[in-house]
């Protein structure tokens, strides 16, 4: 009786096309009406329509974008948009420690997905929740949610100020996706130091550098994450000591 240990072949494009609408849809489809509010904003300073998927397209950092249609209304020099952009996305350097680019296959798409990483790509990928995402379905969420941001973008342009300019309540659905997205992964690792980690970083950010607090406390929490890490590691070597993943061999 023989045995097969062949390695299993990569599951097909479309395999991984399923699984990032599964995963990624309902984002998609937040994505439209806050690509609305993008290009609602470009037309509604005077810029030119055709700006919004530009910026939404070649740029694609949420946040910059709306800061960026202000400073180009307002002639802002271009040192100083590089450094705002800049501060406002350092966020990104972050992300890498744990987002899955070591799986995305080959040097084009590997660029791409550096490109096109996001707040929320970075939350449905990253983590327990993406552990077994394959190339084709990380490729195929960051695809979808630029299209979602891009085509929200020109469609509040198109539609123009004068249709969607007196609708309140727009800039409130960034907040309440982020909301989702941490309950989510709140439910799928249930850990109370990191959220008091979290919560306590963003707390003394916001007390000692409210303007810079976003960057602050990523890099509060990245440190005191280094700190948990690092006694973590010393209980384990310490002789008498029992470990979680002791434990849970223990119980297996």
């Amino acid at each position: 009786m023989s045995t097969d240990h062949r390695i299993p072949a990569d599951p097909p494009p479309r395999s991984g096309f399923r699984a990032a609408v599964s995963e990624a849809g309902v984002v998609c489809l937040g994505f439209v009406p806050l690509g609305m509010g993008l290009g609602v904003l470009v037309t509604s300073n005077g810029l030119p329509w055709w700006l919004a998927p530009l910026l939404s397209g070649l740029v694609f950092a949420g946040s910059v974008e709306f800061i960026l249609v202000g400073l180009l209304a307002a002639s802002t020099p271009v040192l100083s948009i590089a450094a705002t952009a800049f501060l406002v996305n350092s966020r990104h350097l972050f992300y890498g420690f744990s987002f899955p680019l070591d799986r995305v296959q080959g040097g084009p798409a590997k660029a791409y997905s550096i490109f096109a990483l996001c707040d929320e790509a970075f939350a449905l990928l990253s983590g327990r929740r993406g552990e077994k995402a394959t190339s084709s379905q990380i490729l195929w969420t960051q695809v979808l949610l630029q299209l979602s941001w891009v085509g929200g973008s020109v469609l509040g342009a198109l539609l123009g100020s004068g249709f969607l300019g007196q609708v309140k309540g727009l800039g409130f659905l960034m907040v309440s996706l982020f909301t989702v997205l941490a309950i989510d992964a709140i439910r799928a690792r249930p850990e109370l130091s990191l959220i008091l980690l979290a919560g306590g970083s963003a707390a003394v950010a916001l007390l000692v550098a409210p303007q810079q607090m976003l960057l602050v406390s990523l890099c509060l929490f990245f440190l005191t994450l280094l700190v948990r890490h690092g006694l973590q590691t010393r209980r384990r070597r310490t002789p008498g000591t029992v470990s979680d993943d002791d434990r849970e061999t223990d119980h297996a």
